[in-house]
């Protein structure tokens, strides 16, 4: 690597990491099953506002041990006479209120400023990098909540096809860049199509919200090509099929067990990038 593209790569390693660490709040809000509305409590109780940050409560952190042992031994009577099953009761309460809620901040940080750095030096300092580096939060995030809740949430999903064409449009204006727009738009359309044709096939085994995803991943897999549109798509379902296959070899799930496809459909459409991106 040229040793002039290491400040571009520092950048973007470090954009990886800022946006990371602020993601954890936005996956605790959107992982819940499907139907129902987005989190916004902390564990505790306390009203979850906003939704980037890491996921910490700022009113569970502001109740001190010293606080809740006064408040303990001011109860002390009452708490004595409801015996040791209300005293475990307590400290269950006191435990739930102090616990970060939603995935840990340095592993989401780690995990999207590694994305970002391969993006970069990958791309280099052709303009559809801050295409790639303004959408793999996103993609990151949405492959988290999946993996939790098995869920892909439609605030996220269309928002991200959308902007992924918005935001290559100009890029493909810009000189020096090594994609085509047109190639984004059919490739979006045909990977959404063919996952929806497989979700008509199989409801029970891709979700409505993977074809949707699809439209995004089919995208910026577009960009560089339809070799690379098969690549990417290749990928994800070989990711799965490894990880599903693994499950089964640890007797973790059977042949049947439905697994999240979104985490492998994000994979597969990073992995499809960056080779797309270091052969232009």
């Amino acid at each position: 690597m040229p040793s002039a593209a290491l400040p571009l790569v520092a950048t973007a390693v470090l954009w990886g990491a800022a946006a990371g660490a602020s993601l954890p709040r936005a996956a605790y809000r959107f992982s819940v099953p499907s139907g129902e509305t987005w989190r916004d409590r902390c564990p505790a109780g306390h009203s979850v506002r906003g939704w980037i940050g890491r996921g910490r409560c700022e009113q569970c952190a502001a109740a001190t041990p010293a606080g809740a042992t006064a408040a303990a031994a001011a109860d002390g009577p009452a708490a004595a006479a409801d015996g040791p099953a209300a005293a475990s009761a307590g400290d269950r309460a006191l435990t739930s209120a102090v616990i970060p809620y939603g995935p840990r901040t340095l592993p989401i940080s780690l995990v999207t400023a590694l994305v970002c750095g391969a993006l970069a030096v990958a791309t280099g300092v052709r303009p559809e990098l801050v295409v790639w580096l303004l959408l793999a939060p996103v993609g990151v995030l949405l492959a988290v909540v999946d993996f939790r809740v098995r869920r892909l949430p439609d605030v996220l999903t269309l928002p991200l096809a959308g902007a992924a064409l918005a935001l290559l449009g100009p890029a493909a204006l810009v000189p020096g860049h090594a994609g085509h727009w047109p190639t984004a738009l059919y490739g979006a359309l045909a990977l959404g199509g063919g996952y929806f044709v497989l979700f008509l096939a199989n409801p029970a085994g891709m979700g409505f919200g993977d074809v949707k995803l699809a439209l995004g991943a089919g995208a910026v897999l577009g960009w560089y090509g339809w070799p690379v549109v098969l690549l990417g798509t290749f990928a994800g379902f070989l990711f799965g099929a490894l990880y599903g296959g693994a499950l089964v070899a640890v007797r973790r799930a059977g042949r049947k067990t439905a697994i999240a496809f979104g985490p492998f459909l994000v994979a597969g459409a990073f992995a499809g990038v960056l080779i797309g991106a270091y052969a232009a």
